[in-house]
């Protein structure tokens, strides 16, 4: 059965939010609330009813779900006061700013017997569905390393991402969806230890990239990077293990696997460089190496919503779970801790 949602925040994301769920075939919109009278216009021209205040949004018994799509400062005080008015939550992400409001959300959650959750969108990225079954398949042996990027040029948003005090910033903006996706990937290992460092090439006030390491059971690591100053991009994906690699270069190609059946190859011709030549860092050829391309499977992103639907209906658990959350921003707090002191920080977490 469909449910009726509302909205708050009409601006980016609450306008995307908007476009699937008047397509939808789980949500129902019956209308949005935004701080700036101009958004509620922007939202009436659409067609779309626009409250006269979030009290009049909480009080109308016809909302069953709201979804949050604000500067990150206020998620925790609308999550909650929805909640606390029967409503189910979807917030947009990061869910909140510290691991202390986190938990005061799921408290509320627990308290109202609502669902909460976050909107995790990029977990239907075919870039991270591609590399997730990599992972899991085995093609490459024993997994050793992992890297994810996104890079651009054109710096921060012009908006309250640039802005500390709204929650601003890369590792908040992108490295949310970047962690998670490798959390997801690396979904059989403990993360014990991170260490980051934030660039302040366009911005001094908040990060406008950063670069994580991560440091799981196994010694296995992960590289998460994002950058807003780089004109040549990096793969957005790379993975290695001991019998083969995998790269997937830029949004939307297919991935390139390649695996070694011929390992201690004898017939290696040297490579000839300026100062000498090199054995062992001769290419390999089809003597020793086989490849295959991986197309990126179809997903669609409402499956999000179709499930926060079934578990509002108590059909389903829900994908994004409270320990997830909880997982993500504690990876988020030490990486500023890290950021900040110039070590690396210990954890024990786990997906």
């Amino acid at each position: 059965m469909k449910k009726n949602a509302a909205i708050i925040g009409f601006g980016g994301m609450g306008g995307w939010h908007a476009n699937f769920m008047r397509h939808s075939d789980v949500i129902n919109l019956v209308g949005v609330y935004d701080i700036k009278p101009e958004r509620n216009a922007a939202a009436e021209e659409q067609g779309i009813r626009a409250y006269a205040s979030l009290e009049e949004l909480l009080a109308d018994p016809a909302v069953e779900l709201v979804t949050i799509a604000t500067p990150n400062d206020v998620h925790k005080e609308l999550a909650i006061r929805a909640m606390e008015a029967g409503k189910h939550v979807v917030c947009e992400k990061p869910v909140t700013m510290t691991s202390a409001d986190l938990q005061d959300m799921i408290d509320a959650s627990n308290r109202c017997g609502r669902i909460f959750t976050v909107h995790q969108n990029r977990r239907w990225d075919g870039e991270f569905l591609v590399m997730r079954d990599v992972y899991r398949s085995g093609d490459l042996g024993p997994i050793h390393h992992i890297e994810s990027r996104c890079h651009g040029s054109r710096g921060i948003p012009g908006d309250w991402r640039q802005e500390p005090e709204y929650g601003g910033g890369m590792v908040f903006d992108w490295g949310i969806h970047l962690i998670d996706q490798i959390m997801g990937i690396v979904h059989d290992r403990t993360l014990r230890r991170v260490w980051c460092h934030c660039d302040h090439i366009t911005n001094e006030l908040v990060d406008d990239g950063f670069k994580l390491e991560m440091f799981f059971d196994g010694d296995l690591t992960a590289l998460v990077e994002v950058g807003t100053s780089n004109f040549i991009n990096m793969p957005r994906f790379y993975m290695t293990g001991r019998d083969g690699s995998a790269i997937i270069p830029e949004w939307g190609q297919p991935c390139r696997e390649v695996w070694c059946f011929n390992y201690n190859e004898k017939d290696v011709v040297p490579v000839r460089t300026a100062a000498g030549i090199t054995k062992t860092m001769a290419p390999r050829d089809e003597k020793s190496l086989s490849e295959k391309f991986i197309e990126q499977p179809h997903a669609d992103v409402h499956d999000y919503y179709r499930n926060v639907v079934r578990a509002i209906d108590g059909e389903e658990e829900q994908l994004v779970t409270h320990h997830q959350m909880m997982v993500d921003i504690k990876i988020i707090e030490a990486a500023f801790e890290s950021d900040r002191t110039g070590l690396p920080v210990d954890v024990e977490l786990k997906f």
